[in-house]
């Protein structure tokens, strides 16, 4: 490893978070590098609309947003690399970052990975994601024009996505465990005055049904009642929440029992020199201002770690 070869911060990750990061690490003039697996917008390439980001009073489009991020990042000279992080060494004061093909080595790190959806853990939805299975209607939608589908959650996302669904489908069922949605109340009301959306509570999903060429139907339990029932769809819409796409971090990067990642106001890890960012953080709100906001704290701290050093 030659002094050439160390980036002064590497990030993990292209969604927001990570960009905002980047932007702010490249207007400082410090060698900095983005690691992206996919594609720049991370989660937010899951959403159609984008409503609640300041300065857009008429809202943007997901994708727009996305483009906007990423285009100022790299105006300033953000480098980028598409790649797998799989481990990370992070006890010496040079931090070695593991991807599937070769290795990467920084004096700051900060993790701005996201989060994955959670899964329902019932019988048939392996088998038919991808047949009929989804985690994202943005994606998917369109293959459900005038069908009947399902989304399972009570969340904002729940209930965005199944707002986004009446656009293609004859019919859209949200089934949710409790009695009450939990998404915020202007999205609530939207839903509600939508005639192709039907609220099915406390109720959980048993199992997805299907044949070869996909999903058939759900199999319904009351949460209160116990009643059994069953819902004939052709798709399922899964959004009961996000797990942190954090198994590559070694054990002494400290996370939460949810495996989120702790960290303080300043964006810093257990271990000094790490920072994360974003939905991998653990905190009480995840949205895309504040990814951007934990972004630009992160990228600035780790600016003031770097001085400390030398």
């Amino acid at each position: 490893m030659k002094p050439n070869d160390v980036y002064d911060i590497l990030i993990i990750g292209g969604g927001p978070a990570g960009l905002t990061a980047g932007l702010y690490a490249a207007r400082s003039r410090l060698k900095a590098l983005l690691v992206e697996r996919m594609g720049f917008g991370g989660q937010l390439l899951t959403y159609e609309q984008v409503d609640n980001y300041p300065g857009f009073p008429e809202g943007i489009s997901a994708f727009g947003l996305s483009e906007l991020i990423s285009a100022q990042a790299l105006r300033f000279g953000l480098a980028t690399r598409s790649g797998e992080v799989v481990g990370l060494e992070v006890t010496e004061p040079v931090k070695t970052v593991h991807l599937v093909d070769g290795d990467l080595y920084a004096r700051t790190v900060i993790i701005a990975a996201g989060a994955s959806p959670n899964k329902l853990g019932v019988k048939g939805e392996v088998e038919l994601t991808g047949r009929g299975v989804s985690y994202c209607a943005v994606c998917d939608a369109p293959f459900y024009r005038d069908q009947d589908v399902a989304v399972v959650g009570g969340g904002d996302t729940a209930i965005e996505e199944a707002l986004y669904l009446t656009k293609f489908a004859q019919h859209v069922y949200v089934i949710h465990r409790r009695d009450r949605l939990r998404a915020t109340q202007v999205i609530q009301e939207r839903a509600s005055q939508n005639e192709k959306i039907s609220f099915v509570l406390e109720t959980v999903v048993t199992e997805i049904r299907g044949d070869d060429q996909g999903v058939v139907g759900l199999d319904l339990r009351g949460t209160r009642s116990g009643e059994a029932s069953q819902l004939a769809v052709s798709g399922a819409f899964v959004f009961v929440g996000i797990q942190p796409n954090t198994g590559f971090l070694p054990p002494e990067i400290l996370c939460n029992k949810a495996g989120f990642v702790v960290t303080d106001q300043e964006m810093a890890a257990s271990v000094p020199g790490i920072f994360a960012a974003g939905d991998v953080r653990a905190k009480e709100l995840r949205q895309i201002v504040t990814a951007v906001g934990d972004g630009a704290t992160a990228a600035f701290n780790a600016g003031r770690y770097i001085e400390s050093q030398l």
